[in-house]
């Protein structure tokens, strides 16, 4: 049985009130998606500007990613070339109609957590450098009135060990907190069930959103609905909420052609209460195919 994730009704008020904004929670399409679309945004420097991306209102969380260098004492904010000091008027303007996230790790090698003791500092400088907490002498890049609203985990190698750590420790910093949730959690794991690197993290119950990554594996492309299908089962209810990871662009291994989407993938996946909608990799590429709007307006 699945543990239970505990969200505040704030915070389910909120996105609420977000996905009316974004006009997906009652723009029912001939598809029949209601859900929420989230994007990876950070990844290239000519894909435009972070408000911009909100500015389309396709999407009702944005992923900046990524801090790819932590664990030794050392940590390092990779988001392709943009300028992090200019990010902080463009992510309170974002957060007028989505929500935004931190994404960790990525895909290179410079991340790890060692220690329980790593996986505490990580947390800590994650709360008091871009959440809502706040200490005396510490730099924070997007601005000192800026707090991102989450913590998505993306972790492509090493160990599971700690990650669990780490997600305790983020969510123990709500507990100051009534009326929101400040450090809100996801995961975007590899299809394969159960995942090695971020099962642990998954099973403390905390992390509430799953983006289930079928791209760039061979294997998840081929075998989506026999993946899919384990993790509905493991989480059949809305205490989690799962996404589907896909590709916006048809050169990435993964890529559902829209026809295909709607009519043979979308009916599978809706007869899960816990699927909730997709998240696209990533917003370049989505910003040359409107892939996400095509999902969202389909006809």
């Amino acid at each position: 049985m699945a543990p239970t994730h505990p969200r505040p009704a704030a915070s389910l008020l909120l996105l609420a009130a977000i996905l009316s904004v974004a006009g997906l929670a009652t723009a029912i399409n001939s598809s029949g998606f209601t859900g929420g679309v989230t994007v990876y945004w950070g990844r290239n420097k000519d894909e435009g500007s972070l408000a911009e991306a909100c500015d389309t209102c396709r999407y009702t969380i944005v992923i900046i990613s990524f801090l790819d260098v932590f664990g030794h004492g050392k940590y390092h904010l990779d988001i392709s070339g943009h300028d992090p000091s200019t990010l902080g008027a463009d992510i309170k303007h974002c957060q007028s109609v989505a929500l935004v996230y931190l994404s960790i790790g990525g895909f290179g090698n410079q991340y790890s957590l060692p220690t329980n003791q790593s996986a505490v500092d990580l947390a800590d400088h994650l709360w008091y450098t871009y959440m809502a907490g706040h200490k005396a002498g510490v730099h924070r890049p997007f601005g000192d009135d800026v707090e991102i609203d989450g913590i998505d985990f993306f972790i492509e190698h090493g160990s599971p060990d700690n990650y669990d750590v780490l997600a305790n420790r983020l969510w123990s910093f709500n507990k100051g907190f009534r009326a929101r949730t400040p450090a809100q959690l996801s995961a975007t794991p590899r299809c394969r069930y159960p995942d090695r690197l971020l099962g642990k993290a998954i099973a403390t119950g905390v992390i509430g959103r799953i983006n289930i990554r079928f791209y760039d594996d061979s294997y998840c492309a081929a075998h989506w609905r026999q993946e899919w299908d384990k993790w509905a089962a493991a989480y059949p209810t809305q205490d989690y909420q799962l996404y589907i990871a896909l590709p916006a662009s048809e050169k990435v291994v993964g890529y559902i052609h829209l026809k295909s989407l709607h009519l043979s993938v979308l009916p599978v996946l809706q007869k899960a209460e816990s699927f909730v909608g997709f998240t696209i990799w990533d917003r370049y590429s989505d910003r040359i195919t409107n892939y996400s709007s095509s999902i969202v307006h389909w006809t």
